[in-house]
This record gives C-alpha cells, structure tokens and sequence, in this order.
C-alpha cells in the first residue's frame, strides 16, 4: 500500500513552486543519523517505498526509523494519444515536495558505520542527492 493522504480537499493540484531552501525538518529531530537532501525534486511514493525497503532490510530490524517527509501533493497525467482539452487529467500519483536541506530519513538504535551504509543505500533510491548527518551531542 503506498503512502498517500486518507483524504484531501481537492483532487487535482497545481503544480506549484519548487524554488528556495527547506524551511522545516532541517535538523535531525528524533534519531542519531539521518539523510538530508541537497537537491530539489519530487519524491514520489514508490521511491520513497522503495528506499524505506532498502533501508529496513539492510538494518535487519534493528534500530528505529523515521520518516520525515510525505506524498500529500496529487500529479494528474492525460491518457495517451488523447487530444488537447477535455479537461485536467486524472490523479495518477503522490509526491513529496523537497528543497534543499530536508531530512528525509532518520535512524536511532544502531552503530553509525551501519547507519552510513543503510542510509547509502535508500540514498541510491531517490531522484536526490543526499548526505548523511549526525546529530550534534550538546549543541543545539
């Protein structure tokens, strides 16, 4: 089941602005490690699937992660070889929005060499750059 929003005012979106940096979930909040992005795109739900599978296997279920970001913006495409008008096609599937500087994937509750290479791999998955970061003891 892939992620997608239980319910949403409007079916159809525009598509909207994708310009400027992150201005939420920039610092690691939950975990120890995490995944930050250094590019712009939008993150659709089966790569995001397919990088939390990627992840989770490569743990072994150890440790914990979180998942900071969420396809909540509908992108609608026409059928194929259809002409102009008749309308905004139908929702086809789920993105996440993403700026530089979003978190996108954090862990707690295993080693960091572990951490680095399990984050590598869900990395590989995405349309993103990404980098690992840790989280800073005693800074803020």
């Amino acid at each position: 089941m892939p992620l997608m929003p239980a319910r949403v005012k409007y079916r159809r979106m525009q598509r909207g602005s994708r310009a400027g940096m992150a201005s939420r979930a920039t610092r690691i909040d939950f975990g120890a490690y995490g995944l930050q992005t250094l590019d712009r795109a939008w993150v659709t739900t089966t790569q995001l699937e397919a990088a939390r599978v990627a992840l989770t296997r490569n743990m072994k279920r150890k440790g914990k992660v979180w998942i900071r970001i969420f396809p909540d913006k509908s992108v609608s495409k026409k059928p194929l070889e259809t002409r102009m008008g008749k309308g905004k096609g139908a929702p086809e599937t789920w993105v996440a929005v993403v700026r530089p500087g979003n978190v996108l994937f954090e862990l707690d509750g295993i080693p960091e060499n572990l951490a680095r290479e399990s984050l590598a791999l869900a990395a590989a998955k995405l349309p993103v750059r990404a980098r690992f970061i840790r989280r800073r003891v005693g800074g803020v």
